[in-house]
């Protein structure tokens, strides 16, 4: 390298060099007057989160009943946990519902369906997270009512007939004796209207014949437990009562609600409005959400 070349490396070098530090170790600033920080500029505010939606479903039925109202939940920003139901016993199921709730941050909504309803009125209890109860064509109990005596309350139930008219009773592993798996039956028979004009009203005939297939069973003990202490009683409440439920009668559901105290939507829906009118529901939700805020 001739000596020209090696004075303008050299002093490119050098530049590079006095930039870098220069960079790496800048002037202290002058300190910030309170107007330059702008001492009254307002602090942000962050926005509350929103609620955790768990749905518990019913006898019968399996989570996937819920898919549609979960893809509106979804749509609205909500998370979603549809946890699966053990339909075995009333406590034992509130219990199940219970662990899977008290591992979620945060409020929680809890919406039942059906029997369902029996098991948040009972898991609720114990989860000081919950905000709020949403019961959809659902048993909204008071403490030591069972499942059968509601049935019967008022007249209507497709379920409150002889047992052995609409239901296939199944043996489990480690039942207890004289207990069962209870599945409905799909055909109509004496005084019962067949599963997809008892349980599954208003659903179209394809699609109830796919229920009745994949019906998850309910264990007959379990219509007999009687309920706990009720969660409605120190939490809020909403319904949705199907006016055209023939397994919970209408009638009965509204008794329920008003003594919850809940808020009631109509809709003419038979006991799968969740199916049938799944907006509904889903509103219904999203206000009782709103209003834990």
């Amino acid at each position: 390298m001739n000596p020209r070349s090696r004075r303008t490396l050299v002093a490119a070098l050098t530049a590079v060099s006095a930039g870098s530090l220069a960079f790496a170790v800048p002037t202290t600033a002058a300190p910030r007057t309170p107007a330059a920080a702008g001492a009254t500029s307002a602090p942000s505010v962050k926005a509350a989160a929103k609620p955790t939606i768990v749905l518990v479903h019913g006898a019968w039925a399996d989570a996937s009943s819920w898919n549609p109202v979960i893809s509106r939940l979804q749509h609205a920003g909500y998370t979603v946990y549809a946890p699966p139901n053990p339909l075995r016993g009333v406590a034992s199921d509130a219990e199940t519902i219970a662990d899977f709730v008290s591992t979620i941050p945060g409020p929680v909504v809890l919406v039942g369906h059906s029997y369902g309803g029996m098991v948040i009125t009972n898991a609720a209890t114990t989860l000081p997270n919950v905000k709020a109860l949403v019961y959809d064509d659902a048993y909204i109990p008071d403490k030591g009512e069972t499942v059968f005596q509601i049935n019967s309350a008022q007249p209507g139930s497709c379920v409150s007939v002889d047992p052995s008219l609409f239901l296939n009773l199944v043996p489990y592993p480690g039942a207890a004796s004289g207990d069962a798996d209870a599945y409905l039956k799909t055909a109509s028979g004496p005084s019962y209207k067949g599963f997809d004009k008892c349980f599954a009203n208003g659903v179209p005939s394809a699609q109830a014949s796919l229920l009745a297939a994949g019906q998850r069973p309910f264990a007959v003990s379990a219509g007999s437990e009687p309920s706990g202490a009720p969660a409605w009683k120190t939490r809020p409440s909403w319904a949705v009562v199907g006016t055209q439920d023939h397994v919970i009668p209408p009638a009965e559901q509204l008794v329920m609600a008003k003594r919850a105290g809940s808020h009631v939507v109509k809709v003419p829906a038979g006991h799968l409005s969740l199916i049938t009118h799944p907006g509904t529901v889903a509103n219904t939700v999203i206000a009782a959400a709103r209003a834990t805020g």
